[in-house]
């Protein structure tokens, strides 16, 4: 998906046309939107190590901190890549960085959340530490019901997913999705993704391989429904990548 941007032409076109070509159709256009070789990603990973490593800690570093946060870099994933950098770019500029990332995750995620919880009536419940090697990106679950049947609330940041996996049984068995705030994807093995939004109702039969999460900007959150089997028991396969993920729309 190529990257759009007017910010040279906006800012420069009559003072330096030349340059604010080459920064909106080169540099945004064609070197961003070569996924062929790195994922938006990616490419937004090493970027704000580049800025941050050269103490360019201004509000063009702020853009590329939102990028990266758009392009599935999450609050505790940021984290890790600026104490990583810091080690190699220097203490004070990492000090500086995450000064405007928690800006960025923080403040802006904390009222993201807060919004998407009014929404719906169902809590958001705690970070899915749990089962966090199963998801890429921040999840989070809510138990509702552990009798009879289980029902659990469950709710991915946006960019989140969990990894491809299948519900075996020897008989019955599946699960059950009720989508109730936000918007996201399903999809199956061998099928096109299914757009999800809320009232949405999935049915999953067992030995399906499937995955489902978040849209790319929009938290989501469904209530996931244990259905009654014989042998019951979950398969968790490889994540969803970037490239698979990035041709959602």
């Amino acid at each position: 998906m190529a990257v759009k941007q007017t910010a040279g032409r906006d800012a420069l076109g009559q003072f330096a046309p030349e340059f604010a070509r080459l920064n909106d159709d080169v540099l945004f256009s064609e070197v961003w939107s070569r996924e062929d070789a790195l994922s938006l990603r990616d490419r937004s990973l090493v970027t704000v190590v580049s800025l941050m490593a050269q103490g360019l800690v201004d509000e063009s570093f702020r853009y590329h901190l939102t990028t990266a946060k758009q392009n599935g870099i999450t609050r505790t994933e940021i984290a890790e890549i600026l104490t990583h950098g810091a080690f190699y770019a220097g203490w004070p500029k990492a000090w500086a960085a995450f000064r405007m990332a928690k800006d960025v995750w923080t403040e802006e995620g904390e009222d993201a959340k807060a919004r998407h919880q009014s929404e719906m009536v169902f809590p958001i419940g705690a970070p899915n530490d749990a089962y966090a090697q199963y998801f890429v990106g921040q999840s989070y679950l809510a138990p509702l019901s552990g009798s009879q049947v289980g029902v659990f609330n469950v709710t991915f940041e946006p960019g989140c997913r969990n990894n491809w996996h299948i519900h075996h049984a020897k008989s019955g068995g599946g699960q059950i999705l009720v989508c109730v705030a936000g918007r996201g994807w399903y999809q199956e093995e061998g099928k096109p993704a299914r757009a999800l939004r809320p009232g949405d109702v999935v049915n999953i039969p067992a030995e399906v391989k499937h995955w489902h999460g978040a849209a790319a900007d929009s938290w989501f959150s469904h209530l996931a429904l244990e259905v009654p089997g014989e042998e019951t028991k979950n398969e968790w396969c490889e994540p969803v990548s970037d490239a698979q993920y990035e041709m959602l729309k």
